[in-house]
């Protein structure tokens, strides 16, 4: 399974290549969009740092440092919560906007690129297999006598 994931992440990162971005980073460039539209758009700076981390799983440290190449690059900019100085919003610039675009084109020619080479059928199979594995419910916390992990919370 190890395999299969870095074989995939190589395919779509090989996509990516002509935008000067990483998979990884285009997925975190696109959870900024989606938690930033239609709604937040305008008037509210974006996802906080705490909401990202929350919805990819990861710690807010993490969330951190994937950003930090984003924000240098001129792509996210990172603004101070008006209420809670303590607090940062994530907010795509306009050149992150354009980046994005071009990104998800190429991420459009490495998904028709796995359904070509493994059918529609598996590839369906493939990405319900993902949300699966995904989901809280899979969960090791049990097995291990840990505490689990905490929920995502629900974004408005």
């Amino acid at each position: 399974m190890r395999r299969a994931s870095r074989r995939l992440g190589q395919l779509y990162d090989e996509a990516l290549a002509p935008t000067g971005l990483r998979g990884t980073q285009v997925s975190l460039l696109a959870q900024i969009d989606a938690m930033t539209l239609p709604t937040k758009r305008g008037d509210t700076p974006g996802p906080t740092l705490q909401e990202l981390a929350s919805q990819a799983s990861l710690r807010v440290s993490g969330i951190t440092h994937a950003l930090t190449p984003l924000v240098r690059d001129g792509l996210v900019e990172l603004i101070q919560d008006s209420l809670d100085a303590r607090m940062k919003h994530a907010l795509l610039t306009s050149k992150g906007r354009t980046r994005l675009g071009k990104a998800v084109e190429h991420w459009a020619v490495a998904n028709r690129h796995v359904e070509k080479v493994m059918g529609s059928a598996k590839t369906a199979q493939l990405r319900e297999l993902a949300d699966e594995i995904s989901a809280e419910t899979f969960d090791l916390s049990a097995e291990l006598r840990i505490p689990p992990r905490k929920p995502k919370t629900k974004q408005a």
